[in-house]
Parts: C-alpha cells; structure tokens; sequence
C-alpha cells in the first residue's frame, strides 16, 4: 500500500517537463488564531481525489495578456521575487484567477480600492472563466478591475517528484482574505470547504487527506499568530528554495522524502529518475550499492551513541574486483556474515578510521575469513580503545591506497576525536569516508586525553581545502555539501566554546561538574555525561590557547587567575 501523497510511479516522466502552476493560501485572523482556507479536490479519480488543498491550478498560456491589468508588481520585478528571467507575473494572475474560480474570493480593485462584498455579485463569472467560455480580459474590462497581485506575496517553491505521471513547478502565494468577501467553493472542482487553524487541519489528518505540500505549508504557517506576521515575514528580504522532494521505500511504505530529511541526498545520488528504489530508512544487515564502487552495510548496533548503526563500507571493483572494508565494525556475528556477503569480490584489504568498540573490533574475524591486510592506526591513549587491533602496516597522512584501476584512497591523518583517527578520501568519485570524524545529524563527542579539541578544529579546518563532493559518514546516510557540512561543525564548536567562556566569566572559578549545566543547558540531562567529556575537552583547547587555567580542579579564565 502506498501513502497517500504517492499515486503509482511513472517511470517515464523523467521525460516529461513539470508544467507551471500557482496556489494561493488565503489566511485570516480569527478570536482562536490564524486561520487557513482549505478546499476539498473533487473526485476525479487521481491521487490528488478529496484532497484539501490551496486555491491553485496551472498557468493559462493566456495569463500572460493580463500583465497590463495588474496593480503593483510588473513582470520584471515579480520575476525577480521568483528569480525567473521573466514570466513571473503569470504564476501571480493564476493564483488570483484560480481562487477566484474555486472559491469566490477575488483579489482585484476597482478605481483603486480593493473588491469587497460586492464580490458576491460577481459570482456568475466564475463558471465562465473556468469553463474557458470568458476571458480573464473580458471580465476585468466588463467590471472595471485591476488585479491586485500586490495583495499576494511570494511564499515558496515546490516541485512534484520525479516518478509522478503529472508533475507540477509550483509558486505558492501568500495572501489576506479580502474584507468583506464571503468564500465559497464552486460544487465542481472543490466540494468542500473549512477555514481552520493550521494546527488544527494538522491534527485532523485523519479525515482531511493533506498531501505533503500542504502538511509542511500549513506547519511552516502554523508558527505565526497573525494574518500581519505571516505577511511581514514573506515580505521581508530571504531566499526562497526549491522544495523537491525523492519518492523512497521504507516501511512506511513509498512516501515523499523531503530535502530536510537525511536520506533525500542520498536518494538523489542512487536513484536520479525516482524510480522509488532508494529507501529512507538505513537497514541493518542490508547492503545498499551507492556507486559501482562503494557499498555500505550497516551493523546492528544502534543507540544514542551509534544513531541507525555504525557503517561498515566496501570500497573496490573494477577488472579484479577486489575490495577493501572501511571501517569493518563491531565484532558481531551477523554484522562479520552482511559484509562478508555484501562484497561482490575477495576482500584485500581492512582500513580502520580509529580504533573505538563500534568501529574497528570486527578487523579481527573479517581477518581470518579473508586474510586481508590490516591497516590503520593505533590510539596514543589505549583508555577505551580496542585492544584487539592490530595493523599489519600503519598508514601515514597522505599516503595513496590503489584499490583497483579507477579506485583510489588516498589516507588523511584526522586527530581530534580520536588521535589515531583516519579520513580516506576516494579521490575518483571526490567522496571522504569520514568514520566519527563528521556525523550525520549529531555532533561527535570529544574526550580527552585521547581526544582533542584544539587538533579536531585544526583537520576540520584543513578539510575546507580538500575537493569533496560527498561526505560518507560512519553513521547516517551519504552526505552532500561537504564544505557547507564541515563549515556548520566548525562553528558550533565555536559557538559552544563562547558559551563556555561566558559561562566561566560568570560562574567561574568553578569545577568541571558546576560548570556543566550552565555550559550545556540545551541538551537532554540524561546526556550530560557525555557531554562532560566536550566540556572537558574545551577547557584543555581554552588552556592550550592561554585564555584559561585549572587551580587545584577550579577552572577559571586565564586573565582572573
């Protein structure tokens, strides 16, 4: 069974060009809060049947002769909002013709005030302009109107997934209902009608079917209070991003994978025609092929720590088909037979990114299956590490590893999380095996003496100067916009370590313990263990700078020492 926002796929409309088109929220203010106009799809015996949706539809290849009629807006400066070459006043005449047609609400003036109740009177026209019997034209010179695309302000931009039959470039609108005008659906097109609170429609799922556009515009409009707010913010100077979502399987079945989501890139990578084959959850135990290279098997060790699992990678092929392992995981049994099934050749070769329980133990049994090299390095500091393992050849920053004609890592010494950590960078397909070094969704803990804060920022920074395309991280999904990626990591370290400075400014000198709550009093108090290991590790990088001291177990700022 598929979800409702999933008609069945169309394997062929990676071929054909989404048309354009146009929606219209209409909001109000109301005693309980801002409301929202909903209408109710006709059924037509599409996906899209008794769905609630906007007031929308597709450009008219006429809309584009009622430019001249608009009030505020011309053509060059609404296609500038939708960073459109041209065209984009077309998208706001079809939000105002649509909601006229389907619900009665019409945003146009006449001798330069806006339409109020009279609207009503104007009803006959509806039927008409839909039906194509009438001209938008005629009606605004038979009535002596004005479109008041000024009223509506640019919202965002949506695009249908590929794998739909009909897809659809979409420019939604923001807009405040009219004073005065009563709405009312048109019993055709739409057969149903609410004006209802975003969270509200939200919460009624159940019984309104809201397809995925709408569910994220009524969430993203849920979070103002006023008619005047909503406004204010669209308004006001941002970039408004193309929302394309990747159709994926999973146990929800095939659904809509928005960008916000950790798989969408991922998805885009493995599946680029949106076949519905690329899935949005990671599996343990299965083996998921992200190039003709590189395979990636989960082990089943998930937790608060580990997210879906550590990733355990299988880097090789071409004429001899060999394969190295990249980080071979814990010593599980299944975990050892998934990888060992997953490689499509014989195993040569087992690098380790560092040597911590979740990552490296598994070198040990995938060994004596394979008689593969070992490779890596070992710990500075053996407290918590991996006593089991024990590389044949210790690998050098910068050393080049020929895995197969095409297949090339070259190693990068990346100490901060651990100090034997190791990055491998597939310089062909310009994708870094990152092992805890970047994480998806999570930052990574730092825990001294091993760990070390000062060195982790330090091979952050040097990452900024690798070519990268792809980040594939030893827990999560493939990873796009590497430098955007290691960038947000740098400065949230950056941020933390102000608040700690802040923090000892003010609570200072104080120890490790007091200072915790103060320093990380937007975390989960179950996680404040771990995080004492940062804490820890940010006061040796402020002491190795000179801007902090430790007397006696009393951590304070170096100038009030």
């Amino acid at each position: 069974m598929t979800s409702p926002d999933v008609a069945p796929l169309d394997h062929s409309s990676a071929d054909k060009p989404p048309r354009a088109a146009a929606t219209l929220v209409v909001v109000r203010d109301a005693p309980g809060g801002l409301q929202v106009l909903l209408l109710c799809r006709a059924e037509r015996g599409d996906h899209n049947s008794g769905a609630w949706v906007f007031p929308g539809g597709t450009v008219d290849k006429t809309d584009a002769q009622w430019r001249g009629l608009c009030d505020g807006d011309d053509d060059a400066a609404m296609s500038r909002k939708l960073a459109l070459p041209s065209g984009g006043l077309d998208y706001a005449i079809t939000a105002i013709r649509e909601c006229f047609e389907e619900c009665g609400l019409l945003f146009a003036r006449r001798g330069g005030a806006l339409v109020g109740a009279d609207a009503a009177r104007l009803a006959p026209w509806r039927a008409p302009l839909n039906a194509g019997e009438r001209s938008l034209g005629e009606f605004c010179a038979e009535e002596g109107l004005t479109l008041a695309v000024d009223e509506l302000a640019y919202f965002s931009h949506w695009l249908t997934p590929l794998g739909r039959a009909k897809r659809y470039d979409t420019r939604f609108f923001v807009a405040v209902a009219p004073a005065g005008q009563t709405a009312q659906h048109d019993g055709t097109e739409m057969v149903g009608m609410h004006w209802l609170r975003p969270a509200d429609a939200l919460a009624r799922s159940d019984s309104l079917k809201l397809m995925g556009p709408t569910r994220a515009t009524l969430s993203a409009i849920g979070a103002f209070d006023s008619s005047a707010a909503l406004m204010a913010y669209a308004r006001g100077p941002r970039t408004v991003s193309l929302i394309n979502p990747r159709i994926g399987a999973g146990s929800q079945s095939l659904r809509p994978v928005m960008p916000h989501e950790h798989a969408w890139a991922e998805m885009g990578r493995i599946d680029p025609l949106g076949h519905g084959t690329a899935s949005y959850e990671i599996v343990p135990g299965r083996s998921v092929k992200l190039s003709p290279h590189v395979i990636r098997v989960t082990a089943p060790n998930p937790s608060v720590m580990t997210g879906p699992g550590t990733n355990t990678y299988l880097v090789g092929g071409g004429p001899s088909n060999e394969w190295a392992v990249v980080d071979p995981g814990p010593d599980l049994p299944e975990h050892v037979e998934a990888v060992l099934h997953a490689a499509p050749g014989p195993i040569r070769w087992i690098l380790a990114t560092h040597t911590h329980h979740d990552h490296s133990p598994a070198s040990v049994p995938l060994k004596q299956h394979t008689h593969a090299t070992v490779m890596g390095r070992l710990a500075v500091h053996p407290h918590k590490q991996d006593g089991s393992f024990a590389p044949d050849r210790v690998l050098e920053h910068g050393e080049r590893l020929a895995i197969a004609p095409g297949v090339t890592l070259r190693v990068l010494h990346t100490p901060g999380h651990a100090s034997n950590h190791l990055c491998y960078l597939l310089e062909e397909e310009k994708t870094l095996f990152t092992g805890d070094h970047i994480m998806q969704a999570s930052t990574v803990v730092i825990n001294p003496p091993d760990g070390d804060m000062a060195a982790y920022l330090h091979t952050l920074r040097a990452l900024l100067d690798e070519d990268i395309e792809w980040l594939a991280p030893g827990h999560g999904f493939l990873m796009a916009q590497p430098r955007k990626a290691v960038q947000a990591v740098i400065e949230h370290r950056l941020k933390r370590e102000a608040k700690v400075v802040a923090v000892l400014r003010e609570h200072g000198p104080a120890t490790l313990e007091q200072l915790l709550p103060h320093a990380y009093d937007d975390v989960d108090p179950r996680m404040l263990p771990v995080a004492a290991r940062s804490l820890l590790a940010h006061l040796g990088k402020l002491r190795s700078d000179g801007r902090a001291d430790d007397r006696a177990g009393q951590w304070v700022l170096a100038a009030e020492a």
